[in-house]
């Protein structure tokens, strides 16, 4: 049901002798049209037949962001380095009556401090390499990922109400394969792989192919180990929802297919697909359209402006600063960097509900529930753990208050 709209952007036949492009978005969504040409030029690579965009699309470095990319031949860069990326689902044993936010803020700034498994045990038990970045599990990383404790805001489907529990917590984590896939994406011959693609029969086709799966599963135990921590701090326990990754590449039928953040869903599935901390995220099932958009959903709001654009957009002075750490339904921010509390303001992102419409009225989603966020955890940057303890609505350090430029910001 995928559709072309020629107020946004050329269908897929402007594009001669390159592969199909199905648009699921309206004009009602706001896409940039340098993700537009970028589509137009990931619709010529070697091998590629098929490719579907989706309402969060937006430019990314190598390739837009919301697509998924159906080809006989393999490219990596369109997977990017963060290979595995995804967002898991958890439900806390702990029911919303018994939360104080003030109190989960509080717990929730020491997810990374929390010491409640063996990294070493947990990558053996789940088939990985025991010194496979056994320091690095169970953490964030920096940019969009988050750990998200939520609660329903509205149940947006009666006839699968058991799907999520309106009086629930939920744990929304995002996160990938942190320095691993970073490894594994800096070992290929960049120049040969954009020229031409990786012949999947071939040694570089096979080995990228098994670092990748093997980077797959460790960002997925990843996000259950964030999930383990944040249930920790909270004093309650995890159990997994669902877990969709949306930063890789599936075999289906003669070809690949590349999800570039694209949830990459089965019919019947359900996904989350996420607002920012200021906005609803929603909780969605996979209908039998999502066969020609190639398994892909979007998988987020997608972002609306760059990091750069939002200085001076947002968080002008200190007033504006502190309202960026709390939304409307009371939900706190916890972050340990002012320049990534700017960057990641809502007004970053585009309208989640909109491109929950749009995915809905293409045929590919039923919307189940809106999430509303209660508590948003966010970390800048690698290193030791901050344990700087901030009143809650102030959770960023303020010896991290200088401008991209340097100088220190006047409050």
């Amino acid at each position: 049901m995928g559709n072309s709209f020629g107020a946004i952007g050329p269908s897929s036949s402007c594009a001669a002798q390159a592969a199909q492009i199905r648009h699921y978005f309206s004009p009602q969504s706001w896409i940039e049209g340098a993700a537009l040409e970028q589509l137009k030029s990931v619709a010529a690579l070697p091998g590629v037949s098929s490719v579907a965009a989706f309402p969060d699309l937006h430019p990314g470095k190598y390739g837009p962001t919301g697509i998924a990319v159906l080809s006989e031949r393999l490219h990596p860069q369109l997977i990017g380095n963060d290979i595995g990326c995804g967002m898991s689902l958890f439900a806390l044993d702990m029911p919303l009556r018994k939360l104080k936010v003030d109190g989960a803020v509080e717990r929730m700034g020491e997810i990374e401090a929390q010491d409640c498994f063996d990294p070493q045990a947990a990558l053996a038990a789940s088939g990985l390499a025991p010194d496979l970045f056994p320091a690095a599990l169970g953490t964030i990383g920096g940019g969009n990922h988050f750990c998200e404790l939520q609660a329903v805001e509205q149940l947006l489907n009666a006839g699968n109400a058991e799907a999520v529990d309106r009086q629930g917590l939920y744990l929304l984590v995002h996160s990938g394969s942190r320095g691993l896939g970073a490894q594994v994406f800096g070992e290929v011959d960049h120049q040969a792989a954009i020229a031409t693609g990786l012949d999947p029969a071939s040694e570089a086709g096979k080995v990228w192919l098994g670092q990748h799966d093997i980077c797959v599963a460790w960002a997925s135990l990843n996000r259950g180990m964030i999930a383990a921590r944040a249930a920790s701090a909270l004093r309650c326990e995890a159990k997994l929802v669902v877990d969709v990754p949306h930063n890789l590449v599936r075999r289906r039928g003669g070809g690949f297919v590349h999800h570039k953040g694209s949830a990459a869903v089965e019919t019947g599935s359900i996904a989350p697909i996420a607002g920012s901390r200021a906005s609803l995220s929603y909780v969605v099932e996979a209908l039998d359209g999502a066969g020609p958009s190639l398994g892909g959903i979007s998988h987020g709001a997608g972002r609306k402006y760059d990091r750069a654009t939002m200085h001076g957009r947002v968080g002008r002075n200190r007033s504006e600063r502190e309202a960026l750490l709390r939304n409307a339904w009371g939900g706190q921010l916890i972050c340990g960097d002012r320049d990534l509390v700017i960057e990641e303001a809502a007004t970053a992102y585009k309208d989640a509900g909109q491109v929950v419409r749009d995915l809905a009225d293409a045929g590919l989603v039923s919307p189940l529930a809106a999430m509303k966020p209660l508590v948003t955890y966010k970390k800048a940057v690698d290193g030791s753990v901050d344990r700087t303890r901030a009143k809650p609505g102030h959770a960023y350090r303020s010896d991290r208050g200088r401008d991209r430029g340097g100088r220190h910001e006047r409050g």
